[in-house]
Formats: C-alpha cells, structure tokens, sequence
C-alpha cells in the first residue's frame, strides 16, 4: 500500500519525468467496479450515503516551504452513455504542476461561501463550464499536496452538450477519460523514485487517447485512487 505521507510532488526536479520512473506493479488483482455503479443514479445513492470507506492517500511529503494554501478541484463526471471524467492538460508556464492532467480548480476566493463554490467558480474560469450544468453529489476527505496545497475535490455530474472555452494562460488541453477506465485498478500502475535519500512513491494512470498518451499521476491519479476506494467499498 502507498504510504499515505509517502507521495511526493516531483515535478520541479531537474530533468525529472515520470513517464521514465519505472512501474514496480499494477494493481490488477483488485475488482474494478461494476459499470452499474457507475451511473448517474448510483452514484448519487453512493454519496448520498456512503458507506464506511477509508481514503488511500491523503497527503503528500511537503516540497515546498510555505504557508498552506486551500483550494478546491472539480472532479467533472460527464453524463454520457458511458460516463467520462472531465480532465484538463496544465500550460508549461504556470508555476505549479505545469504540462500536468489535473482537475479544473484553483485557490478559495474570500467570496466562495464553501468548497463546492470554489470549485464550480474555477471551473468556468478555466474552462467556461457553466455552473448550473454541474449537480454536485459531494466532497471527497482533504487532498495535500507537496507544494502545501489543501485540496478539497468535488465530485459532480455534469450534464452533456456543453460548450467549453478553456482559458488559454491555464490550460492547454481538455479531454475526457472513461470513468470505467479509471475505476479499474488493472489501470493504476505504482510507481516510486529516490531522491536525496528519500524513497518517495505514486500512482499513474496512462490513458491512451488515440495517437495521445495521456499520462495521469501525482495528485490527480491519487484522488481518483480514493473515488475507487469510495465506489468500491
């Protein structure tokens, strides 16, 4: 089991790569689950009343000295025939986590009366998703990421036909990944890197879209990892 303080943001590292860092195993001898359990309907029966679960990973080894900073993602799952997560590629520029697939969000605005604001807010700034297409189920336990940001994520369901306009400073790319591609632990490979002394250890998630590999780890694939602990329980 990945140590839930054992998981470090390593992308400021020079010449670093996850794609490179070898995969120890892949967690193909758990249940992935049921494609009934994730519909619409299911999953407003799981958050509405959720059973005894426990979150894998909860926090990361701080890479950053500074004072935490809370913030809130949109986990977007689109109401599809086969439901999708909504899934965006960070800009090379940004300060933290550039060129990585995240969640849209972003940090809690004084106005923001609750995570859940936060997180729709964020969501059509960066991608011009409309807040009322989102029917929120719930939130997830705190997120912490090596760069000392305490994330709440929250889940919503997301209606189809939406137009997006992503802003282009924060987001270079925006695509959807199956939900049962994602719930499925033969798809969640286990990674982990020594640096300075320290074993540090993550999940992935590679998704092939097309001719586009799309390289799922750190705070996104740990989150995710956590919705499968919830589904699955």
């Amino acid at each position: 089991m990945v140590s839930k303080s054992s998981i470090s943001s390593l992308s400021k590292l020079p010449n670093f790569d996850p794609r490179q860092v070898p995969v120890l195993s892949v967690d193909s001898h758990l249940p992935a689950v049921a494609l009934e359990s994730l519909q619409p309907e299911a999953l407003r029966r799981r958050f509405a009343n959720p059973p005894s679960w426990q979150p894998e990973v909860l926090a990361e080894k701080r890479f950053l000295e500074r004072a935490p900073i809370h913030a809130s993602v949109l986990v977007p799952i689109v109401v599809r025939e086969q439901p999708t997560v909504l899934l965006t590629e960070r800009t090379m520029h940004l300060s933290t986590h550039s060129g990585q697939i995240a969640f849209p969000g972003g940090k809690v605005d004084d106005d923001d009366v609750d995570a859940a604001a936060t997180a729709l807010r964020e969501a059509q700034e960066e991608l011009g998703l409309e807040p009322s297409l989102v029917h929120v189920l719930g939130t997830l336990p705190h997120y912490v990421t090596g760069s000392a940001f305490i994330i709440t994520p929250v889940v919503g369901l997301v209606q189809p036909g939406f137009s997006l306009i992503p802003n282009s400073h924060e987001v270079a790319d925006v695509f959807e990944v199956p939900l049962e591609f994602l719930m499925n632990p033969a798809n969640h490979q286990r990674h982990a890197f020594e640096w300075e002394g320290v074993r540090r250890e993550w999940f992935s998630m590679p998704y092939q879209d097309h001719l586009t590999q799309r390289f799922i780890w750190g705070a996104t694939a740990g989150m995710l990892r956590n919705i499968y602990r919830l589904l699955s329980a």
